[in-house]
């Protein structure tokens, strides 16, 4: 099975659909643990949907597939929506998803490659991912491989050194088969990610650093389909990188008001309110 689809427009409406799938299943997986990392699995599910069934190569019956693109999950605590991204692949059964972060669950409350199938790194310490997303794109790039490695990064590991390490690395070894997606939330645990140490301008940074940059609507599914297509398309040595400006908490405006949502609690009477709300957002 092939992740890409055509660019038609009919086709953005079912990635949207598959957007509002995603958040689904993260918010029925927060429900299981009655609080979770949510926000940002609503934020970046227009994200997921677009690199799952459009721009990423893979067979949902095979994860191990040679062939396959390599999608790494820096920001480990982002894997309930990873998870729920993985189920609406077929590459995880959604009959597993009341076992999130249960005791001998494939779904631990953090990404683990050991644990789950399509999960490609444990990430978690943040800031390590774009190194082994280099790596990764060098072996690939010394085995004469065609596929591409994708490192689904946050805003808040900008402030890591090993991160620009790292991007240093990518176009020292012109890495084009490389994307970097960057989800610009501008939320940490500690609040505003611009507050704790901020990397702005970002596109202008990645581009000193010798980087294809492109800054978007990371909640816009035409704009991230176009960002991809272009991303792959470039005629050029540089690695790519798309920073993709999210909201919190997307689709669920109670929860999108809330100041802190770094990690989300919510009421028992408000998980059914959530997944209302995400019904009545859904594409028609």
């Amino acid at each position: 099975m092939s992740g890409q689809a055509s660019t038609d427009r009919r086709s953005n409406v079912s990635l949207a659909r598959r957007a509002c799938n995603i958040r689904r299943k993260a918010v029925q997986m927060g429900e299981v643990q009655g609080q979770g990392y949510v926000g940002q699995a609503l934020g970046v599910a227009d994200l997921l949907a677009v690199s799952f069934f459009h721009a990423v190569e893979y067979r949902s019956e095979d994860p191990e597939w040679e062939g396959r693109d390599r999608f790494l999950l820096s920001i480990g605590h982002y894997a309930i929506a990873f998870y729920a991204a993985l189920m609406e692949a077929g590459i995880l059964p959604e009959e597993e998803l009341g076992t999130y972060g249960m005791d001998d669950s494939r779904m631990p409350m953090s990404g683990m490659a050991s644990y789950t199938p399509g999960m490609e790194m444990s990430g978690g310490s943040l800031g390590l991912g774009l190194s082994v997303a280099v790596g990764r794109a060098l072996g690939l790039k010394r085995k004469k491989s065609g596929a591409l490695v994708f490192n689904l990064m946050s805003d808040g590991e900008l402030g890591e050194g090993s991160t620009w390490e790292a991007a240093m690395g990518a176009a020292h070894h012109r890495l084009d088969n490389l994307i970097c997606l960057v989800d610009f939330n501008n939320q940490q645990a500690d609040g505003a990610s611009t507050g704790m140490l901020s990397a702005e301008p970002v596109d202008a940074k990645f581009a000193a650093f010798g980087w294809f940059v492109q800054r978007i609507d990371g909640n816009d599914i035409d704009a991230l389909v176009a960002a991809f297509d272009a991303a792959r398309a470039h005629d050029g040595p540089e690695p790519r990188v798309i920073i993709c400006d999210t909201k919190m908490c997307k689709g669920v405006p109670f929860l999108e008001t809330r100041e802190m949502a770094h990690f989300v609690r919510v009421e028992p009477d408000e998980w059914q309110k959530a997944l209302d709300a995400l019904d009545e957002e859904a594409p028609k």
